[in-house]
């Protein structure tokens, strides 16, 4: 974690447990390099500057960060950003609308985020079963069908999360983050359409 306000920086140290807090500026590329940030898997800027949050992300992304994902409190700078090397962009208020939405899915779908102004959703669903009941639980991540325009983009084992990649395997309990792009298939969850009828391998 970077944080550029000293003492601040001083008390998360202190409160927060299996987390280096470093005191600077996320968009110090000395800082970033001195920690590697060519092998951090996910880089997230959540300050309440919207600018500095959109530059320190492209800094990581171009410096090697695998993703990045920033918060941003302007909703017209979320369009701004789609389709540039942010990966995934947010605002609070989508945020709140994504609070509302998992309590109305079905199934096992435990958190539901609208992203980009609602042109994209990140789902997050818990695989259950074993290689003779599940098509996701058991086989690696290359091995499952998806719906047009959805990628698995993590899994959450435990503490641990992984970043997906083609080789990795899933397993019973995993939590599988999904980011759905399609717009047919988000308008179709969008009006109650059961989570088993959309997610019918986890």
């Amino acid at each position: 974690m970077i944080e550029r306000d000293q003492q601040r920086a001083a008390e998360l140290a202190e409160k927060l447990q299996n987390t280096i807090v470093f005191f600077g500026d996320a968009s110090d590329q000395e800082l970033l390099a001195e920690e590697h940030i060519d092998q951090v898997d996910l880089f997230i800027a959540v300050t309440n500057d919207d600018e500095a949050n959109i530059m320190s992300a492209m800094l990581a992304k171009r410096m090697g960060a695998k993703k990045v994902m920033v918060l941003i409190q302007r909703r017209a700078y979320v369009d701004l950003v789609q389709g540039s090397v942010i990966d995934i962009a947010i605002s609070p208020q989508q945020a709140t609308i994504s609070a509302l939405l998992s309590h109305v899915r079905k199934a096992d779908i435990v958190g539901v985020s609208s992203l980009r102004r609602g042109v994209a959703e990140a789902i997050e669903a818990v695989a259950h079963g074993d290689e003779s009941t599940s098509r996701v639980v058991g086989r690696v991540i290359d091995e499952i069908k998806l719906p047009p325009g959805t990628i698995i983009g993590a899994v959450v084992r435990g503490n641990d999360v992984m970043i997906a990649n083609d080789n990795l395997r899933i397993e019973q309990g995993d939590h599988v983050i999904m980011f759905l792009t399609d717009k047919k298939f988000i308008t179709g969850r969008r009006t109650s359409v059961p989570a088993k009828s959309f997610l019918p391998l986890i």
